[in-house]
């Protein structure tokens, strides 16, 4: 077959295939895959280093599909070139317990390199990505011996460059000056509701010009040597490079392309046949792929053995010439910390320091660790100062400073959460991110993502509840442990001083998932343990702190700052005769994850009369206090004073707790 055409009838195979797996499905999304599939060809078929044998080849290109309602267009791509992705898993595509679910998951799908959907989550995935090549560059190559040398594309849609999480991770990757990343956009200008120009309007090109940017057109998006040459110039350019592509949504099918329609519909067994007669498709059998085609797709394999077997080979030089970055290099990315990577971190005595916010605390032990586990990288969303997130020593991570491991997002939470997801994506480094607890909500969708694609990032957040103070209610998160709680896969711990905060450190970084630190502003007692039990408790999520003689009449669970009080009101009950027991809960998730003997014997089933101490809303508290327990909580928004006058006006008193365990001993007794 003539090149010419076997790469039109190649790229009309993405398109078919594509579009019957979704009428099969009677549900998807055709109009990108009949729209984009000259670009996908493009970057896959002639710039793309991959192994389709090897998925996970560290020195791999990593495509990303931000537009990941066109899923069936990148899982095409994947059963072509030769993935472990059949052509039965093409059929039973949105299907129970398929490969090819309606949007692409990194965890499920052999050769998907981000979970995406929500749109614009994919162009922040790929600054992250680029970033994180930037660095492990920066750390490992050396003269004669680039071991770390790779893209990042994504390929965006309208949608995505409407969304403010893009825009956010645009500006900061014009700044940062990462020219190994290429954004390709989908420019078709139809999204559901219609024609673009009913909202969006803008010069796209001009505004991310202005972020710092190499921009680009292809006016034809049928035209794969027009956007082969602009992909060849923004590997030139050292900068991020945006290639605005014209195209046509829904191309070839006759009555729906070019129409809001063909966005997130099947286009009817009736419309398949005519696009696939268009396309000069046979219109049987269903799913048919030619040979040649396939021949020509499955090169993918064979080049992709050969590029990293030529890596391989250049990686066993540098082993010998670098032997202990050669085993680093293959700890980063196998997940692995170092040997003796707590040896150094920090304790805490009450008699030198009574009272340590846990924000410092946490501060203190990043900066040990950062000795000792040099893939540990991250930053705060221009919070530094108050997040206690900085490393002491590093330089920062800049356009001119590659091998900085302080990362500075700017006021950009969005992007920032992304950023980090993409930086974990890409492999090699445990990223963190910090801001204030409240403003965890505009990284919410980037969190929920993490859990999902169960990628290993770590979260400071700090300033954790109505204890901010003055800056009153806008900056006092209520509900927030609440909600971030409700996400599946989401370890939330909120340590309660200083020692169970080192603690909380060595949880977050032995996690496989994603990992979320409550810390306190305010300052909270160092909590003497020759008293009490070992901070090491925090492992198993709950733990005894302080015991009673004999079986407890009483239960006092808290987190956070308010263990503290919990151990004074324990003290003011047991002068009263009252035998209570405190427990120190401060994740509920690695609690739920402990064989059922250990959680009876810390929470006993025969002990009904409960009280919860959290300064937050109660609500999931009652898995553990009961239905008939008492509630020491914050059921409104705060207010702006001095916090110990926060504590007095909401409750958060040693007599209160204590009255709620007296009040409800009593009333059992009745």
């Amino acid at each position: 077959m003539h090149r010419e055409k076997l790469e039109r009838t190649a790229i009309n195979a993405l398109r078919v295939l594509a579009i019957e797996a979704i009428q099969k499905a009677n549900s998807g999304h055709p109009g990108l895959p009949l729209g984009a599939a000259p670009m996908a060809y493009t970057i896959w078929s002639r710039f793309l280093k991959h192994n389709p044998a090897n998925p996970n080849w560290p020195d791999r290109d990593r495509f990303v599909l931000s537009a990941g309602h066109g899923s069936m267009l990148l899982y095409a791509l994947l059963y072509l070139t030769g993935y472990d992705l059949p052509l039965d898993e093409i059929k039973n595509f949105r299907q129970w317990g398929s490969l090819t679910p309606g949007h692409p998951e990194s965890h499920l799908t052999p050769g998907v390199e981000t979970t995406t959907g929500p749109l614009g989550q994919g162009v922040g995935n790929g600054v992250g990505m680029a970033m994180a090549e930037r660095y492990l560059a920066a750390y490992f190559n050396r003269p004669g011996h680039e071991i770390v040398d790779h893209y990042t594309y994504v390929l965006a849609s309208d949608g995505d460059m409407m969304e403010g999480v893009a825009s956010e991770a645009a500006s900061l990757a014009g700044h940062l000056q990462l020219g190994k990343l290429i954004v390709l956009y989908d420019d078709n200008r139809i999204t559901i509701e219609g024609r673009t120009g009913l909202t969006f309007t803008e010069d796209v090109g001009a505004r991310f010009a202005a972020y710092g940017w190499h921009v680009s057109r292809v006016e034809d998006g049928n035209n794969v040597e027009a956007i082969a040459t602009a992909i060849r110039s923004a590997k030139a350019d050292p900068r991020p490079s945006l290639i605005i592509v014209r195209t046509t949504i829904g191309y070839g099918s006759p009555h729906k392309a070019d129409t809001p329609e063909v966005h997130g519909s099947p286009l009817g067994e009736e419309e398949v046949m005519l696009t696939k007669k268009k396309l000069g498709w046979p219109l049987e059998p269903p799913f048919y792929v030619p040979d040649e085609v396939l021949t020509f797709y499955r090169q993918a394999i064979e080049k992709g053995k050969q590029a990293e077997s030529d890596w391989q080979r250049r990686f066993e030089a540098y082993r010998e010439k670098y032997p202990r970055l050669a085993d680093e290099f293959e700890r980063f990315f196998a997940g692995e910390l170092p040997p003796d990577w707590d040896a150094d971190l920090p304790t805490f005595s009450p008699s030198e320091a009574p009272s340590v916010a846990t924000r410092k605390a946490s501060g203190a032990t990043i900066n040990a660790l950062a000795g000792r586990i040099p893939n540990l990288i991250g930053g705060s969303a221009d919070l530094a100062p108050s997040t206690k997130t900085l490393m002491n020593g590093e330089d920062d991570f800049g356009p001119h400073t590659p091998g900085g491991r302080n990362l500075h997002f700017g006021v950009r939470e969005h992007a920032m959460g992304a950023i980090l997801n993409g930086m974990a994506y890409h492999g090699g480094l445990i990223p963190y991110g910090a801001t204030f607890m409240v403003f965890s909500d505009y990284m919410r969708p980037s969190i929920r993502i993490a859990a999902l694609a169960h990628l290993h990032v770590i979260y400071v957040f700090t300033h954790d509840s109505i204890f901010v103070g003055e800056d009153g209610p806008t900056h006092q998160p209520v509900e927030h442990l609440a909600a971030l709680r409700a996400i599946p896969g989401l370890t939330v711990i909120r340590p309660a001083d200083a020692n169970e905060t080192v603690e909380a450190w060595k949880a977050a970084l032995r996690a496989s998932g994603p990992v979320a630190l409550a810390l306190t502003r305010q300052g909270v007692p160092v909590l003497d343990r020759s008293k009490l039990s070992p901070a090491s408790g925090l492992a198993r999520g709950a733990y005894v702190i302080s015991d009673c003689e004999g079986e407890p009449q009483a239960l006092i669970i808290a987190s956070g700052s308010e263990v503290a009080l919990a151990l004074e009101a324990q003290s003011e009950l047991a002068r009263k005769g009252i035998r209570t027991r405190v427990i120190s809960m401060p994740s509920w998730e690695l609690f739920e994850e402990q064989p059922q003997d250990y959680k009876d014997a810390v929470l006993p089933p025969t002990v009904t009369a409960r009280v919860v101490v959290e300064a937050g809303v109660s609500q999931g508290w009652c898995r553990y206090g009961g239905n008939n327990g008492r509630y020491v909580t914050v059921e409104r928004f705060g207010a702006s004073a001095p916090y110990k006058v926060l504590a007095e006006k909401f409750g958060f008193t040693a007599e209160r707790v204590a009255r709620e365990v007296e009040e409800l001993l009593l009333s059992k007794q009745r």
